[in-house]
């Protein structure tokens, strides 16, 4: 068994080492017809970019995305600055370059990469999942009888900020850096599931289309090894089994289904504010343009953040969405498991939390109110400051940075759970219903309680249970999302998830946040 999971390393090293290579390869070679096509299909008036365009790209051939890439970018500002100083601002390209560049490299790719898509998907994904695979299918005996074994993990440099954890860290966050900052080189990438996308949509694959096909592939590989770690725990495998569900049907095939069939790109399950676009000017248009079935999406959206969350996390705690349906939590709960343990139980991270998360809901807010304010009257300002400018500003540093980079790409060093806990708003707006109007509570038997500390060390949010177990009391916080793996690594059967009537649910001695915890003094208390 151990040399199947050898075997399987190797095989899923190759595919990883092909994939990350593939931005920097491929030959490039665009034709006439292709640029011209592209000019007319984004609509570009300026007659300087195309002319820069054929006489410094069209018919020659790049190697590489470096290569052809700085050509795109110097054509479209030598266009702009002509057009800006002869004042045609008609004809200003406001295009994004980096996208500019990934529709020009797409266009024009030639050679064995792109003439061979089935070949490259087998060698990097394919490699990828079959590698994956025989390294985690072994556990089912290498692990013996059915139970979590909590030793190790801070001895293995893969889970305890080792070098292997340093690589996937830089790993990660340069994947989400191209995806977010350097679009065109994922050109490559688009090819190897250009089939995939054209049988659902009906189009060529994009960057975020790349992005959604890998998600669910990690996901599905990694639920297999919640199966076999979790397996003596139901919840664990019908929670794993949901949040897979909703991001391959729900967040996946759905939308692209959709747009095949002439209707907007939608993710039914995705809440306001975590949805922080939905409001947008272009948006409210589209879905307004769409008819039926925009109205439908607009009046859903609306009721799924005012209705249907807090009446579902007063029945079931923040645990339903956070915990069995949101993409962002399932990525977290599969792909970040191995480095739950890392989520720092300090009184100052505890404090910045807060902090940090609130804030973010309240830009959130403040950001959709002046929307709604400019789109109503069809003004760019809001007190003097410009709608667009906030847009942008949380786009970049909420939407790309902190969801994108920080949020998945820190998993190896700070925890699975960086978004959520710090930065989701919409994580924010359930705990406020959790922690005040909400039956949900994970329960504790203080008497059961060995200190043996395996609910602390595995807590992806950051909170101290053994604290509240130590002396049986009812843990209830803004921030627990309800992945019971606290309940499921305790060896004594301490700790219990359920949903209760509101009395009683806190009990009235002091919640402790810390393990400073004096036990006769509490005894004399009660």
């Amino acid at each position: 068994m151990k040399t199947i999971k050898q075997t399987g390393l190797i095989i899923f090293l190759i595919g990883l080492a092909l994939f990350i290579l593939l931005p920097v390869l491929g030959t490039f070679q665009l034709s006439s017809a292709s640029a011209t096509s592209i000019l007319q299909d984004k609509g570009i008036k300026s007659p300087i970019f195309s002319e820069e365009i054929e006489t410094h790209i069209v018919g020659q051939e790049f190697q590489g995305m470096m290569a052809l890439s700085p050509k795109i970018a110097a054509a479209l500002e030598t266009a702009n600055s002509q057009h800006r100083k002869n004042k045609e601002y008609d004809k200003v390209i406001y295009a994004n370059a980096h996208d500019l560049a990934l529709t020009v490299g797409k266009a024009s790719g030639v050679g064995f990469i792109a003439e061979n898509k089935g070949l490259m998907w087998l060698l990097t994904f394919g490699f990828g999942i079959l590698g994956s695979l025989m390294f985690i299918l072994p556990n089912v005996i290498l692990l013996g009888k059915k139970g979590i074994k909590n030793d190790g993990i801070y001895h293995e440099t893969a889970t305890n900020r080792g070098w292997i954890a340093w690589l996937v860290f830089i790993f990660l966050v340069s994947f989400y850096l191209i995806l977010y900052f350097k679009a065109e080189y994922a050109v490559n990438w688009t090819y190897l599931v250009d089939p995939i996308s054209e049988a659902l949509s009906g189009n060529p694959a994009g960057h975020w289309f790349v992005y959604g096909f890998m998600y669910c592939v990690v996901m599905t590989v990694m639920a297999v090894r919640m199966y076999i770690k979790y397996r003596h725990n139901m919840y664990q495998i019908i929670r794993t089994t949901s949040v897979l569900f909703f991001q391959i049907v729900f967040a996946f095939l759905i939308p692209e289904i959709m747009v095949r069939l002439q209707m907007p790109y939608y993710d039914f399950k995705n809440a306001f504010p975590l949805d922080y676009d939905f409001f947008f000017s272009w948006n409210l248009k589209e879905l307004l343009a769409s008819g039926g079935i925009g109205i439908f999406i607009l009046v859903w959206g609306i009721a799924l953040t005012l209705i249907v969350v807090p009446v579902m996390v007063y029945f079931f705690g923040k645990r339903w969405y956070c915990s069995w349906v949101c993409g962002c939590g399932g990525l977290a709960e599969t792909l970040g498991d191995p480095y739950r343990q890392h989520s720092s139980k300090s009184l100052f991270s505890w404090k910045v939390e807060r902090w940090l998360i609130h804030g973010v809901l309240v830009f959130a807010v403040g950001m959709t109110l002046m929307t709604l304010y400019s789109f109503f009257t069809e003004s760019g300002t809001v007190l003097g400051i410009r709608t667009q400018s906030v847009q942008n500003t949380y786009s970049l540093a909420i939407g790309a940075v902190f969801a994108g980079v920080i949020g998945t790409g820190f998993y190896p060093i700070f925890g699975n759970r960086v978004w959520c806990r710090f930065g989701c708003p919409l994580a924010a707006y359930l705990g406020f219903v959790q922690r005040f109007k909400s039956r949900f509570r994970i329960t504790t038997n203080g008497g059961q309680c060995i200190s043996c500390g395996n609910c602390s060390t595995y807590c992806e949010q950051g909170i101290d249970v053994r604290a509240y177990a130590q002396k049986g009391e009812n843990i209830v916080r803004s921030s627990c999302v309800g992945c019971g793996i606290c309940s499921a690594v305790c060896p004594r059967g301490v700790l219990k998830l359920e949903n209760g009537p509101l009395k009683g649910r806190i009990n009235p001695t002091d919640v402790l946040l810390g393990n400073d915890v004096d036990l006769m003094e509490l005894a004399n208390k009660k």
